[in-house]
């Protein structure tokens, strides 16, 4: 699928077997090939003893979702302030207050970083970061995102991406899943905030959680 790039019409001949485009649609998953990168986890433990917390009811602030993300906090103001990167669960809302961004936001914040490492132009980052938001947890999980620098590409299973490979339009790619697996690591590490109370929760990795239970069990 062509997220952004020329604008070519999906039946023109820029498109490569197996990738369809140019407009997002979701895909029936039963066709696609086996997803890549682990599913996000339904709860993360917030401390010793205490009743897990749901992900989505979990928020991240500005200079931790910077420390995942591999990014400064200036770019993350700017981009928030040009509405590349909005935060989900809570915008600035004048001075002193304090962005909160979720779990996903973090994982795209990654991903455009990356993509302007490479080269990628703004503009067709901006489609792509638009692109994403749009999607559904599984369908992140399982997606190969490839560029030639000017145009960027979804595939969702290996014969989508041997086939922009053989047409020499996919110079790089990245697989979500493996950019979800670093921000999970990342913030295991770091800080996040409870959405309804405030509560700062500290090493919510599930890992950590199922290794206490399995240590109780012996």
């Amino acid at each position: 699928m062509r997220i952004s790039g020329d604008g070519m019409a999906g039946g023109g001949s820029g498109r490569r077997p197996g990738v369809s485009g140019p407009y997002p649609h979701h895909r029936d998953t039963a066709a696609t090939a086996q997803a890549v990168g682990p599913r996000l986890p339904a709860t993360v433990p917030s401390g010793a003893g205490a009743a897990p917390v749901a992900s989505e009811e979990i928020g991240y602030r500005g200079p931790t979702a910077c420390a995942a993300a591999g990014i400064t906090y200036r770019q993350l103001d700017y981009w928030a302030r040009t509405g590349l990167v909005e935060p989900s669960v809570r915008p600035a809302h004048g001075s002193g207050s304090q962005r909160l961004y979720s779990f996903r936001d973090v994982v795209v914040l990654k991903i455009v970083k990356r993509f302007l490492d490479t080269g990628v132009s703004l503009q067709n980052i901006r489609t792509t970061v638009q692109h994403l938001t749009e999607r559904g947890f599984r369908d992140l999980e399982r997606m190969t995102l490839m560029s030639d620098g000017a145009t960027v590409y979804e595939c969702t299973s290996p014969d989508e991406v041997h086939a922009l490979l053989q047409g020499g339009q996919g110079v790089f790619g990245i697989a979500v899943g493996v950019v979800w697996r670093d921000v999970e690591s990342a913030l295991s590490q770091l800080h996040g905030e409870r959405i309804d109370t405030g509560e700062t929760l500290v090493g919510q990795n599930p890992a950590d959680e199922l290794a206490r239970r399995r240590n109780r069990a012996v």
